[in-house]
């Protein structure tokens, strides 16, 4: 039997991984998850704060899913992307029911990336234009197209070779707002109308006429859960109207209950015109995305061509894993417990922020958080600089949490809370037990001027 040592040690000699320096790649063992845990190959037990990839939103190993793909398996392994199957059936009539009504069309991908990819390419053929606005701290997936959608430092790498026509605007970030400098302390109304300005000037010069949509993160995952202030959305959505552009919100890591809604814009009474979906879509059980799109947009479909798809597009196994994903969170409530658990959470990074001078601020809505850490306070100066290596203090921080037992992810300088929405009150305490006493070490770093 192969142990611990020879599968990492086999492992990191046979693979590239991805956004790291394989001389500095910190590559976790995992042999076994269930719940909201997983175990690494020596049998260490880990709290996952971070639902693996943002994805495990049913939480690890369960039955029902697992079950609907092994009898898929045996049904029926695959079957090409232009063939109707049963999953592909049911599937489509199950999201038809969660989508707004209108939004009845899905185009099936592999991931969030090419979700997104794709709803460029839907938008640009319906409305006949070719500029894209999407945000600066947007993180839109890895593959060139989506990584030009980025706006955040992942897509310097690549410049110019990204997709062209793509024109960022600025996020309505109330911490770190460059209009506002306690953002904090304005009035929702006009923080919101603020941006809103913004980005008409943008659409303005840019040329309304030129611009095929606006695609945004409903609410900015990884760059540190922007949530969306009041009467923001709306407002996106009546600029989008005015100058007939569409309107495409990505809910590839805000979907699917994370939010304590099917889809994160729900929570302010907008309709897109396309959303794309992944990551909770299936729980991470198997690889799958969709576009989602108002009828009459698939419609111009009716009589010409779409120009596109993939060998694996609509999947069986994978349609019948999203499925059964979704009947979970349905049978099982989790909306519901995204909701209440989520109080909890903004409970627990309230008292963060009151224990800790290292945190500067903290946001949640459902079970999707974050705390950003900061040097002080009154500076705002960040605990790790953006787009460089951690600090040292930021890695020791992350380094305890680890060690003792809980997995999240943090972008530089602020920590997702992202677990399971199965999670319990006293899980989510448990994790915060250990976050708390790692916040001491970097309080205590910054105090002595050691970080």
């Amino acid at each position: 039997m192969t142990n611990s040592d020879d599968i990492l040690s086999k492992a990191i000699k046979h693979n590239l991984w991805t956004w790291t320096a394989q001389r500095k790649a910190e590559v976790l063992p995992v042999e076994r998850a269930e719940g909201v845990y997983f175990w690494d190959t020596n049998g260490k037990r880990y709290l996952d704060f971070n639902s693996m990839v943002m994805c495990v939103n049913i939480g690890h190993g369960n039955s029902h899913v697992k079950e609907a793909m092994i009898q898929q398996i045996r049904e029926l392994v695959f079957a090409g992307p232009h063939m109707a199957t049963k999953p592909r059936a049911l599937l489509g009539e199950k999201l038809a029911s969660i989508t707004p009504p209108g939004l009845t069309r899905f185009l099936y991908t592999l991931g969030g990336s090419d979700a997104n990819e794709n709803a460029v390419k839907v938008a640009r053929d319906y409305t006949g234009r070719f500029k894209i606005l999407t945000r600066y701290r947007s993180y839109h997936g890895a593959t060139m197209g989506a990584m030009a959608l980025t706006g955040d430092y992942r897509r310097l790498h690549w410049e110019p070779e990204t997709m062209p026509g793509v024109v960022h605007f600025l996020d309505p970030y109330a911490y770190r707002s460059p209009f506002f400098p306690d953002g904090s302390a304005v009035d929702p109304a006009v923080f919101s109308q603020a941006y809103l300005d913004h980005l008409e000037e943008i659409i303005t010069f840019e040329g309304p006429e030129t611009i095929a949509a606006v695609l945004i993160e409903t609410v900015t995952g990884t760059n540190g859960i922007l949530i969306p202030p009041a009467g923001y959305l709306k407002g996106v959505r009546a600029l989008c109207d005015k100058h007939k552009i569409l309107l495409v919100t990505d809910e590839v890591m805000c979907g699917f209950g994370r939010t304590g809604k099917w889809f994160a814009f729900q929570h302010w009474d907008v309709v897109p015109d396309i959303i794309t979906m992944a990551k909770g879509l299936t729980s991470g059980y198997a690889p799958l995305g969709a576009v989602a799109m108002k009828d009459e947009i698939a419609a111009i479909y009716d009589d010409r061509q779409f120009v596109g798809g993939m060998t694996y597009n609509g999947h069986p196994v994978s349609l019948a894993a999203a499925l059964a994903n979704i009947e979970v969170i349905e049978q099982e409530g989790l909306l519901e417990n995204s909701t209440r658990r989520g109080e909890t959470l903004r409970t627990l990074l309230a008292e963060l922020k009151a224990n800790h001078p290292c945190v500067g601020d903290v946001r949640s809505i459902g079970l999707f958080g974050a705390a950003e850490l900061v040097r002080d306070r009154a500076t705002k100066d960040p605990l790790s600089p953006g787009a460089k290596p951690l600090s040292p203090v930021m890695k020791r921080v992350k380094s305890y949490i680890q060690e003792h037992g809980v997995f999240m992810y943090n972008t530089f300088h602020t920590l997702l809370f992202i677990p399971p929405l199965i999670i319990s009150d006293a899980q989510l305490r448990e994790g915060f037990e250990v976050i708390d006493a790692a916040l001491c070490i970097a309080d205590q770093e910054i105090q002595a001027g050691l970080e």
